[in-house]
């Protein structure tokens, strides 16, 4: 074994020795070839590592029939790197998937038996029927309850797929990639007629009016940021990002008409997304003139999620992705075990009221709460902010995200008044603020009263009267006698428009 070699398996079997079980998916896409890795200890896995190679396998594809010389060579280098450093990651289960231009290619299935040989890992070449099943599982890991249709676009195809409150039905399987329209030529007008020839191919699109319309996909993203941009958002998080179905029309014919001067300034996009950039808001601008939706929520999954679900045990594929999410950081991250049902408990007589989303996100709260125990004291409202704002978990719209970051600046002592918080309040609103203000002041005096330590807690209540928040404590236990306990009691008290009262022996 040569020393290169033995280096790779020595860092082999260091990532397989930390990893509890990985599972790593390589998409071999029309225009791009991307590795995935994704953590998967007893709960819904968390994304270790992407990384992606422009291959545009697909070029030429209309013409020729066959894949793209230079970029099968491309692919074959980036394979030469993605697989070997999946597996010196741990990776125990490595799924490549091919899609429209391998499948469609004369010389596809000569291609993935190539990657067998030189690699000796098989390669999956699916259908447009799976490829969009596999899409639409992804989109509901993150909106479990999507309702609509969902589009994803990518350089070979656009796969479409009915949603219905959770399940998915009809799909759809068009050959309009943004790599294969810009390569039909005719102009804007042909290639518009041509988006909107095949659409009409899938009249039960119609079927999706006055709903959501789910868009996934790189290009699809690119436009996403393009809109986050235009309208100046407060939060650059694409998933769930979400925008009138109206407001979305106006904007995507702003952008499909971008001169290439105006598009080449967009620093925010990346330079190999430009060019695909007004095909891309092109079709997506037909799709919402048939479908008209009520809102277009852009998704951050798609097939590669889908992929990795299938992987996993039927238990764990229905686990809410936010509460898992947080669950993991808790135990991968916390000074001490988690115990957010604990703490979620205890803070309970606070919200005799609650809305089960906030009581959802109330333990996302609970789960997170020691985000920034590792930071210097100074800067933790500020770090647990903007670390809870871009948390890399699916299940939250934004303006959930916004109203969990307010829940845990508060919780490290942030004025909400602060110019940090002010871009974001908007998404939140007024009645929202003051429950996540309540929140975070109510896991400070938890905090306070354990040190963040599991079962302390539990040997304490609160009990709201009328005027009164009582805080009831054990007799004579010094370990709750403390002047931070009874100036947090008050605040919080304060802030719920109550007087703050300790009883001991209650």
């Amino acid at each position: 074994m040569t020393k290169s070699r033995k280096a790779r398996a020595k860092a082999a079997a260091a990532g397989k020795a930390g990893a509890a079980g990985r599972i790593g998916v390589i998409d071999i896409g029309s225009n791009t070839i991307r590795l995935v890795v994704y953590e998967v200890p007893a709960r819904l896995p968390f994304p270790l590592f992407n990384e992606k190679a422009q291959c545009e396998l697909g070029r030429g594809l209309n013409e020729s029939g066959r894949l793209y010389p230079k970029g099968v060579e491309a692919a074959f280098r980036a394979l030469g790197r993605f697989i070997p450093l999946a597996h010196a990651m741990g990776v125990e289960r490595l799924e490549l998937v091919a899609t429209a231009a391998v499948r469609e290619a004369a010389d596809g299935a000569r291609f993935a038996a190539e990657i067998e040989r030189r690699f000796s890992h098989p390669v999956d070449v699916i259908d447009g029927a799976k490829e969009a099943q596999l899409a639409a599982l992804g989109v509901l890991s993150g909106v479990p309850d999507a309702d609509g249709i969902l589009g994803d676009l990518g350089g070979g195809s656009l796969d479409l797929v009915a949603l219905d409150k959770g399940s998915f039905g009809a799909t759809a399987t068009l050959p309009l990639g943004h790599l294969r329209l810009s390569q039909a030529g005719g102009g804007r007008g042909k290639t518009a007629d041509l988006v909107a020839s095949h659409l009409e191919t899938a009249p039960w699109l119609k079927e999706g009016r006055g709903r959501d319309l789910y868009a996934g996909g790189g290009a699809w993203r690119s436009v996403a940021r393009v809109f986050l941009h235009q309208l100046d958002w407060p939060l650059h998080v694409i998933d769930n990002f979400a925008v009138d179905g109206a407001e979305a029309g106006r904007l995507l014919d702003v952008v499909a008409h971008q001169s290439a001067g105006s598009v080449g300034r967009m620093s925010f996009v990346s330079r190999r997304r430009l060019e695909a950039l007004p095909l891309a808001a092109l079709v997506l601008e037909k799709l919402i003139a048939m479908v008209r939706p009520a809102r277009l929520v852009f998704s951050g999954f798609g097939m590669r999620e889908g992929r990795m679900l299938e992987c996993l045990p039927k238990d764990m594929r229905h686990q809410d992705p936010l509460i898992a999410g947080c669950l993991g950081h808790a135990e991968r991250n916390g000074r001490f075990s988690a115990h957010g049902e604990e703490i979620l408990a205890w803070m309970a007589p606070l919200f005799d009221d609650d809305s089960p989303r906030h009581a959802r996100l109330r333990l996302a709260a609970c789960l997170v709460s020691d985000i920034a125990w590792s930071v210097h004291p100074d800067y933790r409202p500020e770090n647990a902010f903007h670390r809870v704002l871009r948390l890399p978990f699916a299940g939250l719209t934004h303006n959930d995200r916004a109203w969990l970051a307010l829940a845990i600046y508060a919780r490290y002592g942030g004025i909400v008044g602060d110019p940090l918080v002010a871009p974001v309040l908007p998404l939140v609103g007024e009645a929202a603020q003051a429950a996540a203000v309540t929140t975070g002041l109510a896991l400070l005096l938890a905090h306070t009263l354990s040190g963040g330590a599991p079962g302390l807690l539990g040997q304490t209540r609160l009990r709201r009267t009328k005027d009164d928040l009582v805080l009831a404590l054990p007799k004579d236990d010094a370990i709750f006698q403390s002047e931070a306990i009874e100036r947090r009691l008050a605040q919080l008290a304060k802030t719920a428009g109550l007087k703050a009262r300790i009883a001991t022996g209650d």
